[in-house]
C-alpha cells in the first residue's frame, strides 16, 4: 500500500472547511498584544500564552534588536559545538539562580525540551509514570526514551500509587506531571507526588511550562508555589510564554544538567537558540525579577475573569491559573460558537478530542497581564451573547 494513501484519505480538515467552522490557523497582522488584527478585523485575545504580555515591551525588543546587530541572524551550530554564545551562559546562570537550581540547560524549544529531557533520562530497566493530560511533548519523550511508560488517570493520586507500587523496587522510576495542565488550567497535586515518589524511591520532574511567571514567588513556578522547591529534582520550561521568546530548560543539580548535556541526542544535534531569542528571554527574566508585581496582576485579572464568567453563569473549569476554558461540549457546537466570538471579535482556542474526552469539549481561554478590566469586560459580554444564543 502507498504510504501516502493516509494523506489522501484524510478529508476531516477540508470537511470543517466546507461547513465553515474550521478554527486553525488564523493569521495575525499585528504584534501579539492584549488586542490584535486578525484577518482584517480587531480581536481581543483571549487565546495567548503571553501571561505577561512581555513580548510588545520596548525593552524587550530593543534588546532582540541589539543581539540580532551584535550576533547576526542564527548561531549554524549546536550548543555542542560551535553555537554556544557567551549570552547563552548568562542566560543560563541568571535562571538557575532565579530557580534557586544548580545548573541549567537550554533546549531550542519546549517541546524539544521534554524530548531531550527524557529521552536522556530514562533507559534501558527504566519507567518513567506520567499523568495522562500531561503534554504531548511529555509523551513523545517517553517514546524516544528506552524506557516503560506507565499512566495514571488525571490528577488521580491513587492511581499513581498503584503503578508505583508495581514496578520493580530497582528499577529507576521517574514521576513526570505539568505543574499547571495546559488544557484544563489546574494544578498538580505537587504535595502528594512528592510524597509518594519518597516513598517508592522515584524523582519527580515538573513540567512548568505554564507556571513559570504565573505561580509561585515571584514567578518561580509549581513547586515555588507549594513550597516544594528542594522536593522536585527537575524543572522543565519554555521561553515562549511568560519570557516572549522561543526556546526552553531543564533545571537540577549540576551532576544531573551534565549528564543530559552529553547524553541528550535533541540537545546535541540541535541548532542553538538564535541570538535574538536568547536576548529577549533574558531580558524577559530581568523585567519578571524586577517587576513582581506582574505575577500577582496576572492572577488578579484572571480571578476577576473567572468572577464574571460565573456571574454569567457560564459554565467553566475552575483553577487559580490564567487558563479559564469553558465548556461546550460538543465538536460542532465547539467549533461554532469559537466561529461566531472570532467574528464578535474575541479570539479562544476551541480544544477537541483527543485532548478532552468526547462531550467534554471546551473553549480554552488565557490572560495577560497587559490585559485591563473594560476589555474582559467587552470579552464577557460578546461570550455571553455567543455562547447563551
Amino acid at each position: 500500500m502507498d504510504i501516502f494513501t493516509k494523506c489522501y484519505e484524510y478529508t476531516l480538515a477540508d470537511d470543517f472547511k466546507k461547513a465553515g467552522i474550521y478554527p486553525y490557523f488564523h493569521a495575525l497582522q499585528s504584534r501579539q498584544d492584549k488586542e490584535v488584527i486578525m484577518e482584517g478585523g480587531r480581536k481581543i485575545m483571549l487565546g495567548s500564552n503571553n501571561y505577561l504580555g512581555l513580548t510588545t515591551r520596548p525593552e524587550i525588543i530593543e534588546a532582540g534588536i541589539k543581539a540580532f546587530e551584535q550576533y547576526g541572524s542564527g548561531c549554524s551550530g549546536s550548543r555542542f559545538l560551535n553555537g554556544t554564545l557567551e549570552m547563552h551562559l548568562e542566560l543560563e546562570k541568571e535562571l538557575a539562580e532565579f530557580l534557586r537550581k544548580d545548573g541549567i540547560v537550554t533546549f531550542s524549544t519546549g517541546f524539544q525540551s521534554n524530548l531531550g529531557i527524557i529521552s536522556a533520562l530514562v533507559g534501558h530497566g527504566d519507567y518513567v509514570i506520567c499523568d495522562q493530560e500531561n503534554h504531548a511533548s511529555i509523551y513523545d519523550g517517553c517514546r524516544l526514551s528506552y524506557g516503560r511508560m506507565l499512566t495514571y488517570p488525571h490528577a488521580d493520586m491513587q492511581g499513581l500509587e498503584m503503578q508505583l507500587a508495581k514496578i520493580p523496587d530497582k528499577a529507576g522510576k521517574l514521576i513526570v506531571t505539568d505543574g499547571v495542565f495546559s488544557m484544563g488550567g489546574d494544578i498538580a497535586n505537587l504535595p502528594e507526588i512528592c510524597r509518594l515518589a519518597k516513598k517508592y524511591g522515584a524523582r519527580v520532574m515538573v513540567d512548568d511550562a505554564h507556571g513559570l511567571g504565573v505561580l509561585g514567588e515571584g514567578g518561580r513556578g509549581t513547586a515555588s508555589y507549594f513550597g516544594l522547591e528542594d522536593e522536585v529534582d527537575i524543572y522543565m520550561g519554555t521561553f515562549s510564554k511568560s519570557l516572549a521568546s522561543l526556546g526552553g530548560y531543564m533545571a537540577a543539580s549540576k551532576e544531573v544538567v551534565n549528564y543530559v548535556m552529553h547524553s541528550s541526542r535533541p540537545y546535541i544535534f540541535c541548532a542553538a537558540i538564535p541570538p535574538a531569542n536568547c536576548a529577549v528571554a533574558l531580558q524577559a527574566l530581568r523585567i519578571i525579577k524586577k517587576e513582581p508585581e506582574l505575577v500577582q496582576r496576572l492572577s488578579d485579572l484572571s480571578a476577576y475573569a473567572r468572577a464574571g464568567f460565573r456571574k454569567k453563569e457560564i459554565p467553566i473549569i475552575e483553577s487559580k491559573t490564567p487558563i479559564i476554558p469553558v465548556y461546550t461540549y460538543e465538536v460542532e457546537n465547539t467549533l461554532r460558537k469559537a466561529k461566531e466570538l472570532f467574528e464578535g471579535g474575541v479570539y479562544v482556542n476551541p480544544v477537541l478530542p483527543p485532548a478532552t474526552q468526547p462531550g467534554n469539549c471546551l473553549l480554552r481561554t488565557s490572560y495577560m497581564a497587559s490585559l485591563t478590566t473594560d476589555l474582559i469586560d467587552e470579552a464577557l459580554d460578546i461570550m455571553e451573547k455567543v455562547l447563551k444564543a
